[in-house]
Formats: structure tokens, C-alpha cells, sequence
């Protein structure tokens, strides 16, 4: 586990309502943390994956964010590089958003996406 000083460029960074609703998650299970990654998945290549667990992977990237900690996996820091993640309401329901400058692709339904 490597720790990292907050650069919003090269790192992600949470909007105050995602903080807030992470931080609420985290409440519940005291001691763990969220670990943000991607793996191959949906039309378009990649998918975000977001866990609570444990601990940070050897290699990850761990963030602070006031209460919250994130680690972000090593393998997919590149292409999160620069993410905004975001915590929006759309009708009733609430919905964590990641707006990542590098994606050049997305599919119909916002699962997937791709980077150059």
C-alpha cells in the first residue's frame, strides 16, 4: 500500500455528496475501506467496480477524503486518472456518476466504457 498526497490531475476525487454518501457507507462497517477498480466487462470494454473491504491491495493508491479512504488499484489508476466521482439524484433514485476525462467511449446504457 502506497500512500499518496491528493493531486485532483493524476488522482480521483469525490464530489461532497459522494463523500458524504460513502462516508455514511463506511459508518456501518467500521475499519474497512472503498476500493475503487475496473475490470474488462460490457460492450464497450471497461466497468467501474466499487467495494468495501478490509484493506488496501499492496500496490494501491490509498486516498483520504475527510472519514473516507480510497484505495484505487494500481492496474487501473492510468485510465481513472483525473475522475471526478459524484453522487447525483435522477428521479428518485441516487446514483455514484464518475466523470473521467478519459473516456473516449461509452455504451447506450452507461455501463461500460473506453479509454484511448
Amino acid at each position: 500500500m502506497t500512500a499518496t498526497t491528493f493531486d485532483p490531475v493524476s488522482s480521483v476525487s469525490l464530489t461532497a455528496s459522494a463523500q458524504k454518501y460513502f462516508a455514511s457507507k463506511l459508518a456501518k462497517q467500521p475499519g474497512k475501506l472503498i476500493r475503487l477498480s475496473t475490470k474488462e466487462s460490457g460492450c464497450t470494454g471497461f466497468s467501474y467496480v466499487l467495494d468495501i473491504v478490509e484493506g488496501a491491495s499492496d500496490s494501491d493508491d490509498v486516498l483520504t477524503f475527510g472519514d473516507v479512504i480510497f484505495a484505487v488499484d494500481s492496474e487501473s489508476a492510468q485510465m481513472l486518472r483525473g475522475t471526478e466521482i459524484d453522487l447525483v439524484r435522477e428521479g428518485v433514485n441516487e446514483v455514484v456518476k464518475f466523470n473521467n476525462p478519459n473516456v473516449v467511449a461509452e455504451c447506450g446504457c452507461g455501463e461500460s466504457f473506453s479509454v484511448s
